[in-house]
């Protein structure tokens, strides 16, 4: 048994589900990509994919991750892995774990088109508006599989069924309506229904973390990852901010070139007079 997640987060949260049931037991893989943002233009093409590489390696600039090996992965290779498995073992089975949010949806959706071939084999467990038990013993509905304890999680396998005939014709065509619309964000809207945005729809959630006052601009990061309901990666944020800084609409002190810790951010607008009474009462 293979066992997909989207989340680096949920390969351990998936390897404690198994220890609770060895019936489960199995290799827990990773698809890396956050597929819910970037170009999907020709992405099935060498070209597409290598154009898609080189948007987040810019994003990547300057980053914690920039020369992370981890970082740099191709996701293709994992794919072509499976496929050899699959291949080599008729009766193995790849169980895809996603949860309500369009991380993990267009996630799914990349993934499952590769393995039209293999119907029988795939087995889909969508933890759609489905509650579960927290660790104070209150129901709660998940958005992502990491939310949830181990426990619980164990009681989501008798969702898994295989992937239907009909589903692998229509939602690889879902797929590649998103990659020829080619929309820089994308969001869920329920069920598996996935709406292209423009690379501006997180930047309110990035301003409303900002005052008059400077804050480091990791502490406007974090904050806005904690508070924003739909969620996307700290990488994207943060150059979103960094847009934000070149259009004047946040101020920044320091060099925005250089690391994330290695500037400060707020609000536009203070008047100079207000700022010098600021500094000379510090003084």
């Amino acid at each position: 048994m293979i066992h997909i997640v989207f989340n680096a987060s949920e390969v351990n949260l998936m390897k404690d589900v198994i220890k609770l049931d060895e019936s489960l037991s199995g290799d827990v893989i990773q698809v890396k990509d956050d597929f819910a943002v970037g170009p999907l233009i020709d992405i099935e093409t060498t070209d597409g994919w290598n154009a898609r590489v080189l948007w987040w390696r810019e994003l990547m600039k300057n980053s914690p991750y920039e020369n992370d090996a981890i970082t740099f992965f191709d996701d293709r290779q994992t794919v072509r892995e499976i496929q050899e498995r699959l291949n080599n073992n008729s009766s193995e089975q790849v169980w895809i774990w996603l949860a309500q949010n369009q991380h993990d949806v267009c996630g799914y959706y990349w993934f499952m088109q590769h393995f039209k071939d293999y119907q029988g084999m795939l087995f889909v467990i969508y933890l759609n508006n489905l509650p579960f038990i927290n660790e104070k013993g209150q129901l709660f509905y998940p958005s992502w599989i990491h939310e949830i304890q181990p426990r619980e999680l164990l009681k989501a396998k008798r969702l898994a069924r295989p992937i239907s005939v009909s589903e692998f014709e229509i939602d690889p065509d879902e797929w590649k309506r998103l990659c020829g619309e080619n929309s820089v964000v994308r969001v869920l809207e329920g069920g598996k229904k996935i709406a292209g945005k423009d690379e501006t729809f997180y930047d309110a959630e990035v301003l409303k973390n900002l005052t008059s006052d400077w804050q480091r601009a990791t502490r406007v990061l974090m904050n806005t990852l904690h508070r924003m309901k739909i969620k996307t990666g700290d990488v994207f944020l943060m150059w979103r901010m960094k847009e934000l800084v070149s259009q004047g609409r946040i101020e920044a002190m320091g060099d925005v070139s250089k690391g994330w810790k290695e500037f400060d951010v707020r609000l536009p607008g203070v008047p100079q007079t207000e700022e010098k009474r600021s500094e000379e009462a510090t003084v």
